[in-house]
């Protein structure tokens, strides 16, 4: 899918150390980005807070396809949509895309659940979480 397909983006400037000895940026990065992404936008637009709030989601399924490398320097477009919205859970669908690129570098998924913070029990997701992602829902 091309860019559009994404509603939500995020610039990410890659970092000398995202390289490896193969001269692309390795493959544990492209999970880094799809973290980053997603909790900056649950942070910026869904007002998640990381540090005191009652509720946090914890990744339980993560995927991603690599299609084309990405190298040091430049920078990564993280595009984001909402691809399922549950009762406590959310199926995120994430494309890397190198600058000047309409196809995908990479392409995952990510899947959150939505628990509390002592007693990691699921929980619905927040009212002001949903609302943002019904915002970026493909």
């Amino acid at each position: 899918m091309s860019r559009s397909a994404y509603p939500h983006h995020l610039a990410i400037t890659l970092r000398w150390k995202d390289n490896d000895v193969y001269g692309h940026v390795n493959n544990v990065e492209y999970y880094s980005f799809f973290d980053t992404v997603i909790n900056d936008f649950l942070i910026r637009r869904g007002g998640l807070d990381i540090h005191r709030g009652d509720v946090i989601g914890l990744c339980v399924d993560s995927q991603c396809t690599f299609k084309q490398p990405l190298e040091f320097p430049g920078v990564v477009d993280a595009g984001l949509r909402c691809g399922q919205l549950g009762n406590s859970s959310v199926r995120y669908e994430i494309a890397l895309f190198r600058e000047g690129s309409d196809e995908p570098a990479a392409t995952g998924r990510f899947v959150h659940v939505f628990v509390g913070r002592q007693d990691r029990v699921p929980v619905p997701v927040p009212d002001e979480i949903r609302a943002a992602l019904e915002g970026i829902t493909g």
